[in-house]
């Protein structure tokens, strides 16, 4: 919490998780409360965890509820805290943020305002619709519609916005498409005008409707159960065809489940998504400190006394150079160690430090991997330390003590089970029973066991089996198997990247 108190009203972009803009990031991750509208929940991946976050719903529609989250921004930020203020698309464009900007300064509360991109441009940027371009007009008009589904029209000149020779955004309800090009028409705009409405703008479930001003008015005359839309008149339209690049792209719309835990999920979500797909982040488990953390100081201060280090997961290097960046020793202890890196993502995390692994085992679960290691020198009467999370004890130790090595086996971090009533979980129970999933994956064998508890073992296999389910490689598969699921995804190469590339393939 800061000494003084301040309000940043934050532009939180269209629906793009990533169309937030670099200051509104790393403002969101430094403060301390977070007070957002239902339609800015993606760009809460960039808060802090610890933050305090207050859901005001819907943008305010009624004076008292904008009244109501006026003060408590102010009561916030005169509490110490920093407080950023989401808001949709931009808050300074048909929203709300100039009110509460205005109530801030009455009050005498320090605030910041950021834009954000816009509903308008960034729809029609993701639809392939330029709102200007040579030829096309030397005018762009943007109307405000109404978020509910009320019949009320926009309180404009539509005799002069029906002669405009350029391009007209309107934010439009469901109930108001058809009144809005039913006025244009009727004001003498011609029935041939190329037009387009814009359903979930740069959400991987946006859809783009073209057409003539004629045929879109009598589609949507009785459409009243498509959400609210941007509603784009004008000869810019006629690019849509050569410019459309958002819903090309080869995982389009796809829903697919991300199983790892907050702190491993990115990598992969951020890879679905920049290939068009929706990810549902459904962690299994979250990490936890070990036990005896200071297990892990020591050996990361005593590491040069070891033949081998054995790391069995990335975030098991990631925990445990951070220790040894925390202590007395740096990367120079490594110099007589040899390494062995389990699963390619684990050598990647090494590398990422500068280290480069001796031997990198293909996937978790080799059993072979005590033979490996001592074919590369004798290990009777040799260290070996053994870096792992707590789930992940196996056989290797055993193996290795046959060969006669000295083992000191180190839990780096524990995993705690996700619960069957968490919303994540209740969520994915429910798109799934719904038919909505398009595929599950799962990086660990452990990723899959629980996964199936979490849902039921009874019912998971049924489940999971009328969606396409996809292992990073043959380990996780079989354990997929082993409680009846079926995996027609199994990367040939056993990295989040392998993954990626086998998904789309599929799918291709």
């Amino acid at each position: 919490m800061s000494e003084t108190g301040r309000v940043f009203i934050i532009g939180a972009g269209p629906g793009d998780a990533g169309l937030i803009t670099a200051r509104g990031a790393r403002l969101l991750a430094e403060a301390d409360v977070v007070v957002y509208d239902r339609a800015t929940e993606p760009a809460l991946r960039w808060a802090r965890p610890e933050a305090e976050r207050i859901a005001a719903g819907a943008p305010a529609e009624s004076d008292t509820a904008q009244d109501a989250i006026s003060m408590l921004l102010a009561e916030k930020a005169r509490d110490g805290h920093r407080v950023a203020r989401l808001k949709w698309g931009d808050a300074f464009v048909f929203d709300s943020g100039g009110k509460e900007a205005l109530f801030l300064h009455e009050q005498g509360v320090a605030f910041e305002v950021v834009p954000g991109v816009p509903l308008a441009i960034g729809a029609t940027a993701y639809a392939g619709v330029p709102l200007s371009y040579p030829g096309a007009g030397d005018a762009i008009v943007l109307i405000r519609g109404y978020e509910d589904e009320n019949d009320s029209m926009p309180d404009v000149d539509w005799a002069s916005v029906a002669k405009l020779d350029g391009t007209t955004v309107c934010y439009a309800g469901a109930r108001q498409v058809s009144r809005i090009l039913q006025h244009l028409l009727d004001h003498g705009r011609s029935a041939d005008t190329a037009a387009s409405i814009i359903y979930n703008g740069t959400q991987a479930s946006q859809r783009t409707v073209t057409g003539s001003i004629g045929e879109l008015a009598a589609v949507t005359e009785s459409d009243t159960g498509n959400p609210p839309a941007i509603l784009v008149i004008g000869k810019v339209n006629g690019l849509r065809e050569h410019l459309r690049w958002f819903d090309e792209r080869p995982l389009f719309g796809r829903r697919i489940v991300v199983t790892r835990s907050k702190e491993q999920a990115r990598e992969l979500v951020d890879s679905l998504e920049a290939l068009g797909a929706e990810a549902i982040e459904a962690p299994t488990f979250r990490l936890a400190p070990p036990e005896d953390p200071e297990a892990v100081e020591r050996a990361a201060a005593s590491v040069d006394q070891y033949r081998w280090v054995v790391f069995e997961s990335a975030n098991s290097v990631t925990r445990f150079l951070s220790a040894q960046q925390r202590g007395p020793r740096d990367l120079r202890a490594f110099g007589p160690v040899s390494i062995c890196a389990m699963g390619p993502s684990t050598a990647d995390e090494l590398a990422r430090y500068g280290l480069k692994a001796d031997l990198v085992v293909p996937e978790h679960g080799d059993e072979s991997l005590g033979d490996r290691l001592a074919a590369r020198g004798p290990l009777e009467g040799q260290r070996v330390l053994i870096v792992r999370p707590d789930h992940q004890h196996d056989a290797l130790t055993d193996a290795l003590r046959r060969h006669g090595a000295s083992i000191t086996d180190l839990v780096a971090y524990r995993t705690t089970a996700a619960t069957p009533e968490s919303p994540a979980v209740q969520d994915l129970y429910r798109l799934m029973l719904e038919g909505r999933i398009d595929a599950v994956t799962f990086t660990s064998p452990t990723a899959v066991t629980r996964l199936a508890k979490l849902l039921g073992k009874e019912q998971a296999a049924d489940l999971l089996n009328t969606t396409v389910v996809a292992a990073v490689g043959p380990v996780t598969a079989a354990a997929a198997r082993a409680l009846g699921i079926h995996t027609p995804i199994v990367a040939e190469r056993f990295t989040i990247d392998g993954l990626v590339e086998a998904i789309v393939e599929h799918f291709k």
